[in-house]
Parts: C-alpha cells; sequence; structure tokens
C-alpha cells in the first residue's frame, strides 16, 4: 500500500560544519566575526539607550500631564472663588457660600493633582539610564573572552 508520504523525496538541507579539534578558524575569520559580532553588540546595546530614554520621557510626560491637569482646576477654582467673592459681597444669602464650597474642593483637588505630578516627576529622576554599564560588561566579557 503507497502513500503520497512514501512518494515524496526529503529536501537536502546544507549544514555548517564545525571544525574538529586542532582545525580552528583561520585568525581572518576570527577577527571578521569578532568584528561582526561587535558591531552587533554595539547595535543592540544602542537600542536598550534608545528604549530606556524613551521610558523616562513617558515618565516625564505623565508628571507633566499631571501639573497641566492641576493647572486647568486651579484656573477653574479660582474663578469659582471669584464668583464666590463677589456673591458673598453682593449680598448675604448662603449662595456665595455654596460656591465658596465649590471653590474650595477644587482647589483641593488642584493639589492633589499638583502632588501626584510631582510625585511622577520625581520618580522619572530616579530612572536614569546607564548604557555605558552594558557596554563595560560586554567589554569585559570580550577580553575574558580573548584571554582563554
Amino acid at each position: 500500500m503507497s502513500t503520497a508520504a512514501d512518494s515524496t523525496t526529503t529536501p537536502v538541507v546544507e549544514t555548517t560544519r564545525v571544525p574538529g579539534p586542532g582545525k580552528g578558524r583561520s585568525i581572518g575569520e576570527l577577527v571578521a566575526s569578532l568584528s561582526e559580532q561587535f558591531s552587533t553588540l554595539v547595535r543592540d546595546e544602542l537600542q536598550l539607550a534608545q528604549a530606556q530614554l524613551a521610558e523616562k520621557g513617558k515618565r516625564l510626560g505623565a508628571g507633566a500631564g499631571f501639573l497641566g491637569a492641576a493647572a486647568l482646576v486651579a484656573f477653574y477654582g479660582g474663578g469659582v472663588l471669584l464668583a464666590a467673592a463677589v456673591l458673598g459681597l453682593a449680598t448675604v444669602l448662603p449662595a456665595w457660600l455654596s460656591a465658596l464650597i465649590v471653590g474650595v474642593v477644587l482647589m483641593i483637588v488642584a493639589g492633589i493633582a499638583a502632588l501626584l505630578g510631582k510625585k511622577k516627576i520625581d520618580a522619572s529622576k530616579e530612572f536614569a539610564p546607564k548604557p555605558q554599564e552594558g557596554f563595560k560588561e560586554d567589554v569585559d566579557a570580550v577580553k575574558k573572552g580573548i584571554q582563554k
């Protein structure tokens, strides 16, 4: 009984042979390989540094957003407080008291948003990308590899 699997041929796959003992690569091949690997390493380290800087930018952006929200809420709170002052001076009715309470609540919200924004910006200062550490580790690894 013949199946379609029996009639197919296996594809030829080219493989790279690893030299046996005493048949190592030439110095030129080693230098070319080292150069290629080093350029790949440098490229990868630069991509890591770019990613770290992007993360820091995101954190700074979030802090700036909270500070912007705090400024906007404080602006409206100031407007309401002005309206409360006007109503309070114009008449001695409970309407000014309600406007004053709303204004104070808005100012509290603005203060909380400002504290959150400051906290986010301070947190972004603690995050310091250090791509030079990766380069140092890579150079040390290459040195150890050469010494062997």
